[in-house]
């Protein structure tokens, strides 16, 4: 006889969670689609939630006419070009603060740390400033050079704390078999902190997608507006016609979900890697089995 195995309570409590943060999540989504497929007289007429009798996809044809494409290109090129510099800097910034112990390492680090609290929108005279100045107003370069600024101290602090998660006998082992810094980066430290990568990436990729103050002050030229401002746009074209909003807002959120979907097990690690009790907080420290302190 098969013995047949009970189920927790807790898992019965923590499963009717799940399901109901799934349809907290998914109900805004949900409401989003439909919408953007109603016409004005089925918005205005019909139930919240009612699933729509005729699907209008006029409302798509009309987002994809009126210069959608360009938006999203624009968009994706600042993502793009701001997130590769500040992955690529903070890693090689974050491994010798990990690694190499000197005098102004706790210094460094304190002040990356530090910089850190400072508010962004703070700068925003500055950086228009500097825009003007440099020639790079009304460019997407001009949202680039912001991006890599404000996102670097995160991004080393965030990969110092994956770092430290590296058995220290790995290097040692690297160095015994001969490879120098260089290599037992590429080959030792590098490989494990792809997950943290990935996390940065999605994570920061995000508010710079979603970024609008300084878009809005630095870009005035339609044709490199990026996804904030188009949705703006859009809102002032078509503010009698609400389901073709709500068609914009749906087709620029669908980037972020697919990079989530795609990503998800990478940003899951990313998030719960180095979450352990006990770790220290100097940029050298690691963590310590209790028994051993």
């Amino acid at each position: 006889m098969k013995k047949h195995k009970t189920v927790s309570p807790w898992w019965t409590v923590t499963f009717c969670f799940a399901i109901l943060w799934l349809l907290i999540t998914g109900l805004p989504f949900y409401y989003l689609v439909i919408t953007s497929f109603k016409s004005i007289g089925d918005f205005l007429s019909g139930g919240l939630f009612k699933m729509t009798v005729v699907w209008e996809v006029s409302n798509y044809v009309k987002v994809l006419q009126g210069g959608f494409s360009y938006y999203f290109a624009s968009s994706l090129t600042v993502v793009l070009a701001s997130r590769a510099p500040p992955l690529f800097l903070s890693t090689f910034a974050a491994y010798p603060l990990f690694q190499m112990t000197f005098k102004l390492n706790k210094p460094v680090y304190s002040l990356i740390v530090a910089a850190m609290s400072v508010p962004i929108y703070i700068t925003l005279t500055l950086v228009f400033v500097m825009a003007i100045r440099t020639g790079f107003y009304d460019t997407l370069w001009a949202m680039v050079g912001p991006n890599i600024a404000f996102n670097l101290p995160m991004s080393v602090v965030i990969l110092v704390s994956f770092m430290r998660g590296i058995p220290r006998e790995l290097e040692e082992a690297a160095k015994i078999d001969g490879c120098g810094k260089f290599a037992t980066f590429f080959r030792i430290i590098f490989p494990p902190s792809k997950s943290g990568l990935v996390t940065l990436g999605i994570y920061n990729g995000v508010v710079i997608w979603n970024e609008f103050i300084f878009v809005m002050v630095l870009i005035q030229s339609q044709s490199v507006r990026t996804m904030p401002l188009a949705v703006w746009q859009f809102q002032g074209q078509y503010s009698s016609s609400i389901p073709v909003i709500v068609a914009v807002l749906t087709l620029s959120s669908l980037p972020i979900i697919s990079l989530y979907i795609f990503g998800q097990d990478k940003l899951v690690k990313g998030m719960m890697a180095g979450a352990v009790k006990g770790l220290d907080l100097t940029p050298t420290g690691r963590h310590k089995d209790k028994r051993e302190l």
